[in-house]
């Protein structure tokens, strides 16, 4: 449920009652091995995951907020920049001016992005009111073209469409201007923006959807169907807005994991957990270690930096207070990083199960108690074109630096990576890591990404770790 003023306040903070509840069965993490790292996006990394959060473009300019937000995060979505109001105020007129400045504040601090959101009921600009049937629909469809087109290449995943499901137990689509042009409204959203930045994330975003219920279910259907039809789609988003009424439940973890088992990946895209204290702390640390628990987990994304950034700002719900003070959250958000493992409430069993599973290439063994490591390719693969995420694991020991040999069928070419730097562009291709992502503690992953023409590789990656 994601965060402008104009949006309604969830339900309240959590009662003094439950939080003794929780606080009295509370088991937070010690602060890790030797090589842990001592901020939230560097302790994600060294897991291959990222640790974001949700950035205002006039903020920027609040040097706590900024000192923050470069020192803490490696990932960013902007909260309301990237959204049809903000972007196209009138038809066809395109405004990038907010957006493109955190875009570039990012890139300027070696931090990657979020696009959020591009079709969403809400915060539509006023001339979309007037549109319905074909016209609304050829109005999406030129919005998500010019806006994916307009970030081509700096996007890691695209919120394609936001909250498209009702809440309740009907399980039904929720009623808007965009359904109301056809059911397959969501699709089309898709498969225009695989058209327009093919190296981009496809994500779906939703609230209320963190556990197995009517909701989560509806979605869960949704992308079985996309994957078995071929519909682009890459990830799903869990906002996981948490508070009494919509608490941290026992199979928030088994949930992401029948997500996984699809074939797609996992985001925690806009996170805050009211309350305070240790009860506050231990669900912060059981939502990240559920994430870290499921392999196709890439990161968390907290919605905003300090209490007094959120949209929810009475019911304190961030990692750090209104001054910018580390809170007993964010050490605790820091530890389970830092310490891996599973959340301390057992999952339960999802009540959908699973029918496909990822695309994913064989790995090879690493040296026993050396630093090697190993490498897995996944794929997402169109006609005449794919995009491959590589995933680098250290083996039983840190490694420094690593460089990874990927074969390429005959005919295919590399045209962009990310992540990595490519040596070579068909044929036998070599990537190494950058400044940031060379260091990869002893059983923890890194990843990067390329794009090319042709048909995908299928071989095993080679790994060579220094």
């Amino acid at each position: 449920m994601n965060r402008s003023p104009r949006r309604r306040v969830l339900a309240a903070t959590l009662s003094t009652a439950a939080a003794v509840l929780v606080a009295g069965s509370a088991v937070l993490l010690s602060a890790g091995n030797a090589n842990a790292a001592t901020t939230l996006g560097a302790s994600a990394a060294a897991t291959g995951r990222y640790f974001g959060t949700a950035v205002a473009a006039y903020k920027l300019s609040d040097t706590v907020y900024s000192t923050i937000l470069d020192r803490e995060f490696d990932m960013v979505t902007p909260e309301n920049e990237m959204k049809w109001d903000a972007t196209e105020p009138s038809q066809n007129s395109f405004s990038y001016t907010s957006a493109d400045q955190i875009v570039s504040h990012a890139q300027a601090h070696s931090q990657r992005v979020r696009g959020h959101a591009l079709a969403w009921h809400s915060q539509q600009p006023g001339w979309v009111s007037s549109l319905s049937g074909t016209a609304l629909r050829s109005a999406m469809v030129n919005h998500i073209t010019n806006v994916a087109t307009h970030y081509k290449g700096k996007i890691y995943s695209w919120d394609v469409v936001n909250e498209a499901f009702a809440d309740g137990t009907s399980g039904a689509r929720r009623s808007s201007n965009l359904q109301n042009t056809g059911n397959d409204w969501i699709e089309v959203a898709f498969q225009t923006a695989r058209a327009a930045d093919p190296a981009a994330k496809l994500c779906y975003n939703d609230y209320n959807t963190d556990g197995v219920n009517a909701k989560s279910t509806a979605v869960y259907n949704m992308v079985k169907d996309f994957k078995a039809r071929g519909i682009p789609i890459d990830c799903v988003g869990f906002q996981s807005h948490i508070n009494s009424g919509s608490p941290y439940t026992t199979d928030y973890q088994a949930n992401l994991q029948r997500f996984a088992d699809l074939g797609v990946d996992v985001q925690i895209t806009e996170l805050d957990i009211a309350g305070s204290g240790s009860a506050q702390a231990t669900t912060y640390a059981n939502v990240v270690k559920s994430c870290l628990a499921v392999t196709r987990c890439n990161g968390l994304t907290v919605w905003g930096i300090r209490d007094s950034d959120s949209w929810r700002a009475s019911d304190t719900p961030l990692l750090f207070d209104s001054s910018g003070n580390k809170k007993a959250a964010y050490d605790s958000a820091l530890a389970a990083l830092n310490g891996g493992g599973t959340s301390t409430t057992s999952p339960t069993t999802p009540t959908t199960a699973p029918t496909t599973a990822p695309t994913t290439a064989p790995t090879t063994t690493p040296p026993t108690g050396s630093a090697g490591c190993t490498a897995t390719v996944t794929l997402n693969q169109w006609t005449g074109g794919f995009v491959a995420t590589v995933k680098i694991t250290a083996g039983s020991a840190k490694i420094n630096g690593w460089t990874t040999g990927v074969t390429l069928p005959s005919g295919a070419a590399v045209t962009n990576s990310w992540n990595a730097t490519a040596s070579g562009s068909s044929g036998t291709v070599s990537f190494t890591n950058v400044s940031y992502n060379g260091s990869v503690n002893a059983g923890a992953s890194t990843e990067f990404g390329f794009q090319g023409t042709g048909v995908g590789p299928s071989a095993t990656p080679t790994c060579t770790a220094r």
